[in-house]
């Protein structure tokens, strides 16, 4: 089979499958099969804390060849588009109550997240390729945000009701413009991955339990 199969990519692979499966259950809820959008939620927050660790797995393999390296930044961004593109966006779609707002919310959310990340991958080309080189820093925001953001709104409507409904295509605009606005940001620590982490589960375990009230 073709492709680079080691320990260091498993943690990517398992996050997309948890994406596929909260975008299957996402159209289930459009169809009414399924009651709530609680499951593919919690998928997308697992993803999310995938990613937060992925790299820190790849990173922990000595003596990678630069294909192996290549092949790493490649299938993160494919991966993270499905994601923390896809992902929420159907999410997105399934909580829009004006389905025309929400497929524009959507498609911004998928294209501004996918341009990011290539553009992402020739910056960190760029760096690599310069020894003199050092900056670590994001451009504009990351898309592994929405892993947090759509979440928590949806932790809101849980709690407030439908007229937080609104807010999700909003957001979901909102959250596209921020993700290709060139501003710089800090990569995170690992004491700020940590926290996100912790925030993350917490936002998990709040939401199941208000399911269940």
């Amino acid at each position: 089979m073709i492709g680079v199969w080691s320990y260091t990519v498993i943690l990517t692979y398992v996050g997309l499958a948890s994406a596929v499966v909260g975008i299957s259950l996402s159209a289930l809820y459009m169809t009414g099969a399924i009651g709530s959008l609680l499951i593919p939620i919690c998928c997308l927050l697992f993803s999310g804390f995938c990613d937060m660790f992925d790299g820190r797995i790849a990173r922990s393999k000595k003596n990678r060849t630069e294909r192996e390296k290549n092949f790493g930044i490649e299938i993160d961004s494919l991966c993270d588009d499905i994601c923390f593109g896809m992902q929420p966006a159907m999410i997105v779609f399934a909580m829009s109550k004006n389905k025309y707002l929400g497929i524009v919310a959507a498609v911004l959310l998928v294209l501004a997240g996918i341009v990011r990340l290539a553009y992402f991958n020739v910056i960190e080309m760029e760096r690599r390729a310069d020894p003199n080189n050092d900056d670590h820093s994001y451009r504009g925001l990351p898309i592994t945000t929405s892993a947090l953001i759509f979440p928590f709104l949806y932790l809101l409507y849980s709690i407030i009701g439908e007229p937080v409904a609104i807010a999700f295509p909003i957001m979901a605009i909102i959250t596209a413009i921020l993700n290709i606005t060139p501003f710089k940001l800090k990569k995170p620590g690992t004491k700020v991955v940590y926290l996100f982490t912790v925030i993350g589960v917490s936002a998990g375990i709040l939401l199941i339990v208000l399911s269940k009230h």
